[in-house]
């Protein structure tokens, strides 16, 4: 079958998957493929765009409908042939389509095949104009729109979200550059490439889609589920241990840092990354950065003359011995 793609496979569920579960399968692989976690890596971002165009199809009830009895003319090892009685396509004539992408070209309503941008993203066709870079909050106008019967038109904007915000979710205010404003219900766990559907919020009555950005943070990184960060300590606390106020995207919480803690060393809060399904969380991880204090004080320069005559502990000693180890 030319250029066939098993949308399913690529999003490693079965084909009896619930809308949930391709939604989790999608997060968990966009963020494995993510272009931001794998520079220059092609391959990479090429599984990154075959995976939005996998839920780009198969999150859409009618999309899926219609793609499964395409799979089922091409007679695909694996598939079953289930049609919804809700969506009936069997007026289609799928073998005027050509090959697989005239059929997702139709599929998705696209006109011409868009341009792909670094990131995976679908860039704005290019007989319109540039959409203007939006604020947090701000939605874009959309990119394109389905020539849909009649005057009801889906929609697609885009929308940046700071991560605090993508974390914890709840009701967004957004208004969009055609005027409008709206009241959306965000889910708790968003990530970027995500997609969420506002039915009837298109044009003439069809549906708009979300497609979210979530702004790189100064102090947290994303990976996967856990959220990644480096901790600074001072020398007093690395070396004799100490309980230190952490951020985290809960809120500050107590964190106990181990004596002799060394540079570079992680330590994990269990249970503080991001969302896992409805009932885990991923971690915090943090790395350990002893910090030096620009000034001292004058008694603080006298305790660390102090202790710098009475500590035993070289740590050049095995320096030392290889130094004098090798011959001359």
């Amino acid at each position: 079958m030319e250029n066939f793609r098993n949308y399913f496979e690529i999003l490693g569920v079965d084909q009896d998957a619930s809308g949930a579960d391709i939604k989790r399968a999608y997060r968990q692989q966009a963020r494995k493929y993510h272009p931001d976690l794998n520079p220059g890596d092609k391959a990479a971002e090429e599984q990154f765009k075959l995976l939005g165009e996998a839920y780009e199809v198969l999150s859409d009830p009618e999309r899926r409908s219609q793609y499964e009895e395409y799979s089922s003319f091409w007679q695909q090892k694996g598939f079953r042939q289930r049609v919804s009685s809700k969506f009936s396509f069997k007026d289609i004539d799928f073998s005027d389509l050509g090959d697989f992408n005239s059929f997702i070209d139709q599929l998705l309503n696209r006109r011409d095949e868009p341009a792909r941008s670094p990131n995976g993203r679908t860039a704005p066709d290019s007989r319109t104009e540039p959409r203007p870079a939006s604020r947090p909050g701000t939605a874009r106008n959309p990119a394109r729109s389905s020539a849909a019967s009649s005057n009801r038109r889906d929609a697609e904007a885009t929308l940046t979200v700071p991560l605090e915000r993508a974390y914890s979710g709840g009701q967004e205010r957004i208004r969009l550059e055609d005027g409008r404003t709206i009241e959306v219900d965000m889910p708790p766990g968003m990530v970027t490439g995500q997609r969420i559907r506002l039915k009837g919020q298109g044009m003439g009555g069809g549906n708009l889609y979300l497609r979210i950005e979530v702004q790189p943070h100064p102090f947290f990184k994303l990976i996967d589920n856990d959220i990644f960060c480096r901790i600074p300590v001072t020398p007093s606390e690395a070396a004799v241990g100490s309980n230190i106020t952490v951020p985290t995207l809960d809120g500050p919480v107590q964190m106990t840092v181990p004596a002799g803690v060394q540079a570079g060393k992680r330590l994990r809060l269990a249970g503080r990354g991001y969302p896992v399904g409805r009932d885990r969380r991923g971690d915090q991880i943090m790395e350990v950065d002893i910090v030096m204090p620009a000034k001292l004080s004058d008694r603080e320069q006298r305790l660390y003359q102090e202790l710098r005559s009475l500590e035993k502990f070289n740590p050049r000693a095995d320096l030392l011995k290889s130094w004098q180890a090798v011959p001359r």
